[in-house]
């Protein structure tokens, strides 16, 4: 079993280009999602956890309209991040490697230091697709998740930069990039790929 997953994060306009170096601006996860695939790369649960941010509570016009997250949902269904990092954590348990598209393992620890909180998935096996996507797409440019199903030539499995949505891109792209049998091997040289 393996779980693909991908975060959404507080942004202001021109914010992720400035590594949210901005005044007050931290990439704070308000959205934390996974799938978890079994050996054929089928889907067999999903988890989507919204979070409340603490340093910038109120959500920008600008990532309400990027996710489709509401202020009201954040405020309705919201969980600190001490909470949501602890339900993906039991949802990945045991999984042999939890994958994203790029940096997402950063962002937790950076959220879990800005935090000050303990990270329940410090000890869990985490890999970034980013290099195995750009190689299969030919790229020099890292290919973003909501970009993979028209790199990839497939139907959108919902709205871009929605985190379900994207994981499941991700998760679609796995299936269609990798040789039959060839997970075992991806986990093999994720494992000793540095971080991206």
């Amino acid at each position: 079993m393996i779980v693909i997953f991908d975060l959404e994060l507080t942004a202001w306009p021109g914010s992720a280009a400035r590594n949210w170096s901005g005044p007050g601006e931290h990439p704070e996860i308000i959205q934390i999602a996974a799938v978890r695939l079994d050996a054929g790369l089928h889907e067999s649960a999903a988890l989507d956890v919204v979070v409340k941010p603490r340093l910038n509570p109120i959500l920008s016009d600008y990532i309400i309209a990027l996710t489709g997250l509401t202020q009201e949902r954040v405020d309705r269904e919201g969980v600190d991040l001490a909470a949501a990092l602890t339900l993906f954590a039991d949802f990945a348990s045991g999984a042999r490697a939890i994958l994203s598209n790029g940096g997402d393992r950063r962002y937790i620890q950076r959220n879990v230091a800005l935090a000050g909180i303990e990270d329940p998935l410090a000890a869990m096996p985490f890999a970034s697709l980013g290099g195995h996507f750009r190689r299969a797409a030919r790229s020099a440019a890292h290919v973003v998740s909501s970009a993979l199903p028209e790199v990839f030539g497939f139907a959108a499995p919902g709205r871009a930069h929605d985190g379900l949505a994207d994981a499941r891109a991700v998760a679609e792209a796995v299936k269609r990039t990798l040789p039959r049998g060839g997970l075992s091997e991806l986990i093999r040289s994720l494992s000793g790929a540095p971080p991206e």
